[in-house]
C-alpha cells in the first residue's frame, strides 16, 4: 500500500481514512469489530472519530465510537498497526464543550479512556472555538504532545482566515502546529474549500482529510430521485443535491465509471483522493462489502481526460 504522509506530521496513511462516526449509531459494537478487521487486514491504517460521536442518538450520551475503537483495540491488540484520529470540542453536555485549555487537557483523558490508549495520533479541534484565544487552544495541545499523549494535531470545521490566524499564532510563539484539516469537500461541495482553504493548506504543507467525501451517499448514485430518498435514514440530508447540477454530476460520474469498469462511488473517492492538498478522504462503511469497495476505490487511479470531465460537470 502506498501511503502519503500527513502534513509535516510523521504520520504516514493510505489514502483513505475509515470514518468512525456510524460505531455505536447505526452498526452495533460486532458488527463495528468487524468493519475494523476488514480495514486493518486489508492494509488500511487510518481511523478517524470523535469524542461526541454519537451523542445524537436516542439513548447515547457521547463516546459510543471511541469505547466501540478501544475494545476492538483491546480484542484484536492491533493498536500498533493504525492511525487513530480523533476529535475535541463539540457539545458534550454538562458545560463540556469548546477549546480552553483546562477542557481539553481533560477531554484527551476520556478520550484515552474509551479508546483504550496512551496516545492519540491525531488529536483535532473538531470546531473552532473564536471565544478562546487561539494561542490557548494551541498551547494545550503542545502541553499534550510535548507529553506524549498526542503526536500531532489537526483542525476541523475553520474557515481560511481563522486556518491562517492558528499558523501564524503557532510559528509565532512557538507553539504545536495544526498538521492537517477536516473540511466539507467533495464533487459536490467544491467552492467553499477550494477558494479559501485549499490556499492555506498548500501555502504551508496542512494535510486534508475531507469528510461528507460522497455527499452523504449521494455521490453513490443510490439517490437519483426524491423517491430514493426513503432508502436509508441519511436520505433527508440528500435532497439538497437532486438538482440540475447534481444529476449532471452523477452523468459523469456514471460516464467515468463505466469507461474504467468502476462505481460511480468509488470513482468519486478517487476524484478526492487526485485533488492537491488531499492527502485521504474520509468515508464511513456499515459493512464488510462496504468496506472492500471503499478499499477498491482508494486503489483507483483516474486518466487525467476522467478528472477533467468531472472537474467540468461539478464546476
Amino acid at each position: 500500500m502506498i501511503t502519503r504522509q500527513l502534513g509535516n506530521s510523521g504520520l504516514h496513511v493510505a489514502p483513505l481514512c475509515l470514518g468512525g462516526n456510524v460505531f455505536g449509531w447505526t452498526i452495533d459494537e460486532s458488527t463495528s469489530f468487524e468493519v475494523l478487521d476488514a480495514f486493518v487486514d486489508g492494509g488500511f491504517t487510518f481511523i478517524d472519530t470523535a469524542d461526541v460521536y454519537s451523542r445524537w442518538k436516542a439513548g447515547n450520551s457521547g463516546g459510543e465510537s471511541e469505547t466501540n475503537i478501544g475494545n476492538w483495540i483491546q480484542n484484536s491488540g492491533k493498536r500498533d498497526k493504525i492511525v487513530i484520529a480523533t476529535k475535541v470540542g463539540k457539545d458534550m453536555g454538562e458545560g463540556r464543550v469548546g477549546l480552553k485549555k483546562e477542557y481539553i487537557l481533560r477531554a484527551v483523558e476520556d478520550s484515552l479512556r474509551r479508546l483504550r490508549t496512551d496516545y492519540i495520533d491525531l488529536y483535532q479541534s473538531h470546531d473552532d472555538d473564536v471565544s478562546t484565544p487561539l494561542e490557548e487552544s494551541l498551547g494545550a495541545f503542545d502541553q499534550l504532545i510535548k507529553a506524549g499523549k498526542v503526536r500531532a494535531i489537526g483542525a476541523s470545521n475553520y474557515r481560511g482566515p481563522r486556518l491562517a490566524e492558528a499558523v501564524e499564532t503557532s510559528r509565532r510563539d512557538g507553539l504545536a502546529a495544526y498538521q492537517s484539516l477536516q473540511p466539507h469537500y467533495n464533487l459536490y461541495d467544491r467552492a467553499d474549500f477550494e477558494q479559501t482553504l485549499a490556499p492555506v493548506c498548500a501555502a504551508n504543507n496542512i494535510g486534508v482529510i475531507p469528510y461528507y467525501a460522497l455527499a452523504s451517499g449521494f455521490l453513490t448514485g443510490k439517490y437519483r430521485t426524491e423517491a430514493d430518498l426513503s432508502k436509508s435514514v441519511r436520505g433527508a440530508g440528500v435532497k439538497k443535491y437532486l438538482n440540475e447540477r447534481g444529476l449532471g454530476i452523477l452523468a459523469a460520474l456514471d460516464e467515468v465509471a463505466a469507461g474504467c469498469n468502476s462505481t460511480t462511488g468509488k470513482v468519486a473517492l478517487a476524484w478526492l483522493a487526485a485533488q492537491p492538498t488531499v492527502t485521504a478522504p474520509i468515508a464511513s462503511a456499515t459493512s464488510v462489502a462496504q468496506v472492500e469497495d471503499l478499499m477498491a476505490a482508494a486503489r483507483l487511479e483516474l486518466e487525467p481526460s476522467a478528472i477533467q470531465l468531472l472537474n467540468r460537470a461539478s464546476a
